[in-house]
């Protein structure tokens, strides 16, 4: 019996990291060299990615009338009073995985990469071919990040609809950190090419203040890592197993009392 225990013990303490923390996502190696964060990434704005949809209007002669795609020829709409036509349309377009957008009349355009504003500039010098004073008016419609908040079943993929939207505020949107995680271990991993960025943010204390002001990118995942509890953990884990010891030594001490007696 001694050395039936001994085995089990041997065997708990070689699987105990999945055996008691199985949902365990994101690992790091101890010697795991994180990626950093600078001043730039912290300030820097948001970035046109790969499956983002967007939402593209464009005004012409400085904003007077305004161009409606659904008429052919690609020919202005005017609200009569001098404004913007209400009947004008608006062109929803994603961006393939080459970085381009379709878009009518000057046909594809990359804008992978580009900020918000930066794509505007470049469209309105592709219209001024055919337009008097283009103005553009870009809008990402489907930005999200992925947000696991450091406890079991509370992970979000969360809608961002200000476009530069920080790390705090992602964290915020999915409802704060819970009670299991860890404030001070916090992944942001950037699906950057050819591998994805990991960087490793500390929320305990004001310090780190700037690294959480990190303007999030499009499918970010934000990691909280959690608290083990392992104590909790191995009582749940191993009550099948100590029920089986139990019912054994019980069983073995009924046949030894039975051929003693």
């Amino acid at each position: 019996m001694r050395n039936l225990l001994l085995l089990f013990i041997i065997i708990l303490s070689l699987s105990s990291c999945r055996l008691l923390r199985p949902n365990l996502m994101l690992k790091t190696p101890k010697d795991y060299v994180f990626d950093q964060l600078n001043d730039t990434m912290t300030t820097e704005e948001y970035r046109i990615s790969y499956t983002d949809d967007i939402s593209l209007r464009i005004l012409s002669n400085e904003g007077f009338k305004l161009v409606d795609f659904s008429n052919s020829g690609g020919s202005t709409a005017s609200s009569g009073n001098g404004g913007v036509g209400n009947n004008a349309s608006t062109i929803q377009t994603l961006v393939e995985h080459d970085g381009t957008i379709k878009v009518p009349i000057i046909g594809r355009v990359k804008v992978m990469g580009l900020t918000m504003r930066e794509a505007e500039q470049l469209l309105e010098t592709k219209f001024s071919e055919f337009y008097v004073g283009p103005y553009v008016i870009l809008r990402v419609t489907n930005k999200r990040v992925s947000v696991f908040p450091g406890a079991a079943g509370a992970g979000k993929v969360v809608p961002i609809t200000n476009l530069n939207t920080t790390v705090l505020e992602a964290l915020a949107y999915a409802g704060g950190i819970q009670d299991d995680g860890k404030a001070y271990r916090i992944k942001l991993v950037r699906n950057s090419k050819p591998k994805p960025r990991v960087y490793l943010i500390d929320l305990s204390t004001i310090d780190g203040l700037q690294a959480g002001n990190t303007v999030v990118q499009a499918n970010d995942v934000i990691y909280v890592e959690p608290r083990p509890r392992f104590i909790s953990r191995a009582v749940n884990e191993l009550a099948p197993y100590l029920s089986v010891i139990s019912s054994i030594i019980l069983v073995y001490t009924t046949v030894y009392l039975i051929k003693h007696e």
